[in-house]
């Protein structure tokens, strides 16, 4: 979604995940390449490695999913995307200085 919602200029953006399988396959790595991404996993047990990340996967589980019941896939992305366009459009970060990721990221490419 990411590689789409940018058009495709991703190149040396970290796509930070766990260390599960599908993170760690050839096909994912061979995906990174071809869009020119930067796998990143941490190292197991330690959770500072990618510390901003692992923030974001405790938000989503505690703001988002935690007590919830979905009935279907299909709501439970519908709620999940909901919640990261918000986290990513409106909610502070104290690592960013307190403004949200997208306002973060537009002022980084003025600069740039």
């Amino acid at each position: 979604m990411a590689v789409t919602a940018r058009a495709g200029h991703v190149a040396g953006v970290i796509a930070h995940a766990d260390r599960g399988s599908q993170y760690t396959s050839n096909d994912y790595l061979d995906f990174c390449q071809t869009h020119q991404l930067r796998p990143s996993v941490g190292r197991t047990g330690v959770c500072w490695d990618n510390a901003v990340a692992e923030s974001f996967w405790e938000s989503l589980k505690r703001e988002c999913i935690q007590d919830r019941n979905f009935t279907t896939r299909a709501e439970a992305r519908r709620a999940i995307f909901k919640w990261i366009n918000w986290y990513n459009q409106h909610r502070l970060h104290t690592s960013l200085n307190s403004i949200p990721p997208l306002e973060w990221e537009q002022q980084y490419r003025q600069a740039s």
